[in-house]
């Protein structure tokens, strides 16, 4: 049996398991409420306009029809939201059909059940009872999550050598942009001591070059001064030459 197969033609998209599931409930009501001999029939390709399947059970009486009928109204509105798209045969509750399109629901009176006899009308339909309805439902939904582990799986493996190839690569692509990254804030960090002691040297030199004109100054001034020849001292004047100038003054006057 391959994924998307039930058994002999049942099929399993989407929207069968979601009908098969609202069937599944349907029938449960039935058992819980004391439906006899129900059964499910799955409809052949040539009554698939129709429904995908018939629900059918028995029971003694009226009231026991309707319970059942309203139960799995009730219970399909409030666990899926699924509304029964028409109600028939509820007032005499010798026959109730509930029409969900994609199924439908036959309560039958055992009496009734036996004058149409549905079952007979439908012989290329395929009668399935609850329980085994229930077992081939649980085995293709674990068959079909088997396949879709298997998948998973094989994706996973398959995608492992590319995800091992671009972590490598990512790895390779972090170290060497950290590689260059650190020469080029060495050769950054190089930049400003070379500019620093260019400064300094060009400084130095700008003194030496400053205090070389000033020393030769220097220098020659102390040359010129030592070659000049010694101002001379004022000569002290001899005890009578000072009265020899006034007598000369004296007689200059007269």
């Amino acid at each position: 049996m391959e994924d998307g197969e039930l058994s002999d033609g049942m099929t399993t998209t989407k929207a069968h398991e979601q009908t098969r599931i609202l069937v599944q409930a349907a029938a449960a009501v039935c058992e819980d409420k004391k439906g006899a001999d129900t059964r499910i029939l799955e409809l052949d390709a040539i009554d698939s306009g129709l429904a995908d399947f018939f629900l059918v059970t028995s029971v003694t009486s009226d009231r026991q029809a309707i319970a059942i009928a309203d139960e799995i109204e009730f219970r399909l509105k409030r666990d899926f939201g699924v509304y029964a798209h028409s109600v028939e045969g509820r007032r005499r509750g010798e026959w109730v059909l509930l029409d969900y399109v994609d199924f439908v629901v036959h309560v039958f009176q055992t009496e009734r059940r036996a004058f149409y006899d549905i079952e007979r009308l439908r012989k290329s339909a395929r009668p399935i009872t609850p329980a085994e309805f229930d077992e081939e439902l649980k085995d293709a939904l674990a068959r079909k999550t088997k396949a879709a582990r298997g998948k998973t799986a094989a994706k996973k493996a398959a995608k492992a050598p590319a995800r091992a190839a671009t972590k490598t690569a990512l790895k390779t692509a972090k170290a060497t942009p950290a590689k260059a990254s650190s020469a080029a804030a060495k050769k950054i960090a190089a930049k400003p001591a070379a500019k620093t002691a260019v400064k300094k040297a060009a400084k130095t030199a700008a003194k030496k070059t400053a205090k070389v004109p000033a020393r030769a100054a220097a220098k020659t001034a102390l040359k010129t001064a030592k070659a000049a020849p010694a101002k001379a001292k004022p000569a002290k004047a001899k005890p009578g030459s000072t009265k020899t100038a006034k007598a000369g003054k004296a007689k200059r006057s007269s």
